[in-house]
């Protein structure tokens, strides 16, 4: 996606987490990734998990959680949230009937309300958001880890949903 954005003539802003750069992996350095695509880490039948950044991996936790419970989760990570794609997220939502958002950044006013809007008013699926407190993120680590959400966070968020 950098490689992409730095080849165009727009304006971009590039942003990674932090929690992201000690990971290690294969990468396709050859491979070119226009922002606005999603990729689908996993399909489910019961529930659409949406995130983006460093949530996805408490997503896929969180998926894998479900899975021990029979709830077969679908986990699409953004990638880019502008422009974002639209049409993967309600197609999955379309099929699954249920959302749930999870993002790190506060949940009051975050762009999860944005794709979770979008899905409540194109798809008419049940719809839930999972994102951090509004409080101040301390410096501390152990003071970070309490604004942080964890995968039981969103597994217990997605459990709601099919009350």
């Amino acid at each position: 996606m950098l490689a992409d954005a730095l080849r165009g003539e727009d304006p971009v802003m590039y942003m990674e987490h932090k929690e992201l750069w000690a990971m290690s992996g294969q990468v396709d350095t050859g491979a070119i990734l226009p922002p606005g695509r999603a990729r689908v880490i996993q399909r489910g039948a019961d529930l659409t998990i949406v995130s983006w950044s460093s949530a996805v991996h408490v997503a896929q936790q969180a998926a894998a959680a479900l899975a021990t419970e029979n709830i077969s989760a679908s986990v699409i990570d953004l990638r880019s949230i502008w422009p974002w794609d639209r049409e993967t997220v309600l197609a999955d939502c379309a099929r699954t009937k249920k959302l749930l958002v999870v993002h790190e950044s506060v949940q009051v006013a975050g762009f999860g309300a944005e794709v979770a809007a979008t899905a409540a008013q194109e798809t008419g699926c049940r719809v839930s958001r999972l994102g951090a407190p509004r409080i101040p993120v301390g410096y501390a680590q152990s003071l970070e880890a309490v604004s942080r959400i964890q995968a039981q966070d969103a597994a217990r968020a997605a459990r709601a949903l099919f009350d």
